[in-house]
């Protein structure tokens, strides 16, 4: 039997692409309020949960399913460059997916219903016959939910022993899913010609790249203006302002991008998200004073 390398393991489970759900688990922590120094054991193990575990899981899924696009798009990932030899792409997928429900019953019922739903819109992402991803807004929207919303949902409940969060903090979470929708969809301006060869009717291809730009640049900025308001209604002045700045930062961005999409979504990527996610942990805190 071929073993794949370590090293490709770890590509194909891809840890930087972990960054948006630890993150935005962190986010759900801190806008509880709760004490992190007396709940660390809940703040380690959940975070770990919602990037080296579920949104692992997603990876495996999501690049078995996509080898035939990825061939064309990008050969040299783990599978179609035969680096990840048979079925063990599909195999890993599956055993992180049990991996990801055993470790989330440490965190409680809310943890574990959350992680299987998780893992359910990971596998229906990428996975005939739902393939969400066939459609850029379905598979777009799932994602969104499943990085931002659901992890920043979860690390709320989990501090606040199992329990649902209050109404500000759903909707600020359900908030930054929306945007992160536009994020997504930077994502898929790399694939462009192999979407369009597979049948994967991702936002550049229904709408075209400036098209698929401007939706982007639109849902990611009105998400933030949506919150600066919250922010400025509940009293919180500076934290308004903060990320109403942080989203006048990515307009340069934004507007090379509409320009030039294609060349310019990384540049997007590597310097608006930031900032984005500034503006997230920024709103986090104010939840605890709202």
């Amino acid at each position: 039997m071929n073993f794949p390398k370590l090293k490709v393991v770890a590509e194909l489970l891809k840890p930087i692409t972990w960054f948006p759900p630890m993150w935005a688990y962190a986010c759900g922590v801190i806008s509880t309020g709760e004490s992190i120094e007396m709940n660390g054991f809940k703040v380690v193990w959940g975070i770990v949960l919602a990037g080296p575990m579920v949104c692992a899981c997603s990876q495996a899924s999501n690049d078995w399913f996509d080898r035939h696009v990825d061939a064309i798009n990008e050969p040299n990932r783990p599978i179609p460059s035969g680096r990840m030899p048979g079925y063990w792409g599909l195999g890993l997928a599956i055993v992180w997916t049990v991996l990801s429900l055993l470790w989330a019953t440490q965190l409680g019922p809310w943890a574990f219903k959350a992680t299987a739903l998780g893992l359910v819109l990971a596998w229906a992402y990428s996975a005939p016959p739902l393939r969400f991803k066939q459609n850029g807004w379905i598979g777009n929207t799932a994602c969104a939910l499943s990085y931002e919303g659901l992890a920043w949902l979860t690390g709320a409940a989990v501090m606040l022993g199992n329990q649902l969060p209050n109404n500000l903090i759903i909707v600020f979470a359900l908030l930054y899913s929306f945007g992160a929708h536009g994020i997504m969809t930077l994502n898929d301006f790399k694939a462009i010609e192999g979407d369009r060869q597979m049948n994967v009717r991702s936002l550049p291809v229904l709408m075209g790249a400036k098209g698929a730009a401007w939706m982007s640049s639109l849902i990611m900025i009105l998400a933030q203006w949506a919150v600066s308001v919250l922010l400025m209604q509940g009293g919180m002045t500076q934290s308004a302002i903060a990320v109403f700045i942080l989203s006048l930062g990515q307009f340069p961005l934004m507007y090379s991008f509409i320009k030039d999409p294609i060349p310019k979504a990384i540049h997007v990527s590597a310097f608006g998200v930031p900032m984005y996610v500034v503006g997230m942990m920024v709103s986090a805190f104010a939840l605890r004073s709202m």
